[in-house]
């Protein structure tokens, strides 16, 4: 692909604005880091917290650990940590630094401040409004549509920072450029220096918290079981390995994880299979980094249309990804991988997200190994081919098809889990 084409420059930007680190669940980080934004501008520490959030937010931090909070859950906790010791210029890394003094202090704050927390009610699917007071002062931060987004910032009602109102066109890749044809191009003959910096990152940190995983006990153990039981076959060595990463993310492990989608989850999942196939088999670093690369950019491809936060598990998204990327790995054509992809979506695909938990390592292993399985089935002759249901002979209208199902059709099914969880 020419390095002067729209298409290249576009996903090269998309890499590089998607492979950020986070540390800790995104959705319980996102709240922090509003937060502290909104601590910045009140100017010293509050005696009210009021938070109002989105549904999707509600979900996904009401049983996710809060790293750096000796184990404490929930939007109260991870709003105290942002205000209490968070450093909003570090982003989706906003807690990462806390002294023990400071934990002392979170504990405190929590026991002896009033909080109230309530949805916004609104349209937007990722949503946090935090309003601190203090001493007949006020400050109010909004952010939307993405983790580290903030729109507006405000102290005693006057407005302190407004978000340009193109930034969605201004600031982000255009992501309907992305086509499976387009990224197996891209992968197989970009400069790698364009590319190096953020996949090698991304492999780094990814292998560290996988590791953490496989060594300790995290969550559900789900990476540890596998291993323990069926490690001695690659597929299942590689859908451990993204387990695992989960396993010690969804439990607070304070090691950073690059993110795919906004979800640490879907980036550990789109890279340690590949990571762990390539190590495996003695590839090159080379023929790594273009493997991941292409597995990161598929993942994207096929959350897009669902959207940042959705009833649609975004695993399926990652592992289909992680999938195609390992086939990427070993030779496969760009026409083989496309109807491995064609597969991998018609057989767990819709897989409900009730929420970052530890269960989501279960998820991850389902989302892997479906994929893999699509693999197999490609190379006994075998493969689900369009008019079964949803699915397309097309790649392009299979992936929209998904998009439409996780968007539009589960809607209502994430009203419904909302409601559940919070009952």
């Amino acid at each position: 692909m020419d390095k002067r084409c729209k298409t290249y420059e576009t996903y090269v930007q998309v890499l590089r604005d998607e492979l950020v680190p986070a540390m800790g669940c995104t959705e319980p980080i996102a709240v922090a880091f509003c937060a502290a934004k909104a601590k910045d501008a009140l100017g010293g520490m509050p005696d009210k917290v009021d938070i109002k959030v989105s549904g999707n937010i509600i979900k996904n931090v009401k049983s996710v650990v809060v790293p750096n909070t000796d184990g404490m859950v929930g939007i109260e906790a991870a709003a105290a940590a942002g205000i209490v010791f968070g450093k909003s210029e570090k982003d989706l890394e906003v807690i990462a630094e806390v002294t023990p003094e400071q934990k002392d202090e979170l504990r405190r704050f929590l026991k002896e401040k009033e909080f109230h927390v309530s949805p916004t009610y609104g349209t937007e699917v990722l949503e946090i409004i935090i309003t601190l007071e203090k001493n007949g002062h006020t400050s109010r931060a909004r952010v939307i549509k993405s983790h580290a987004h903030l729109e507006t910032l405000e102290k005693d009602g006057q407005l302190l920072y407004q978000a340009e109102p193109t930034f969605a066109e201004v600031k982000a890749a255009d992501k309907s450029l992305l086509n499976i044809k387009d990224i197996y191009d891209f992968a197989k003959t970009c400069d790698l220096e364009d590319i190096r910096e953020v996949i090698s990152y991304q492999i780094k940190c990814n292998s560290a918290i996988s590791e953490e995983g496989l060594k300790n006990d995290w969550g559900a153990r789900n990476g540890k079981t596998v291993m323990k039981n069926m490690g001695s076959d690659l597929r299942f060595k590689a859908a451990a390995a993204a387990a695992a990463g989960s396993d010690a993310r969804m439990s607070g492990c304070e090691l950073p994880v690059v993110i795919v989608s906004g979800s640490g989850n879907q980036g550990i999942t789109a890279s340690m299979p590949v990571v762990t196939y390539a190590r495996e088999l003695g590839k090159t670093e080379e023929e790594m980094l273009r493997a991941v690369c292409f597995s990161d950019l598929v993942a994207i491809h096929e959350k897009t249309g669902i959207g940042p936060l959705s009833a649609f598990c975004g695993a399926m998204c990652a592992g289909s990804g992680a999938g195609s990327g390992i086939a990427f790995l070993l030779g496969e054509s760009e026409e083989t991988i496309e109807k491995i992809i064609i597969t991998s979506l018609g057989i767990v695909a819709g897989m409900i997200c009730d929420g970052a938990k530890p269960s989501c390592g279960s998820k991850i292993l389902a989302a892997v190994l479906s994929s893999l399985y699509a693999y197999d089935m490609f190379k006994e002759g075998d493969r689900l081919k369009g008019g079964d249901g949803y699915l397309s002979d097309d790649v392009e209208k299979t992936i929209a098809n998904i998009g439409r199902i996780g968007h539009d059709g589960m809607a209502e099914t994430d009203n419904v889990v909302q409601a559940i969880m919070t009952e």
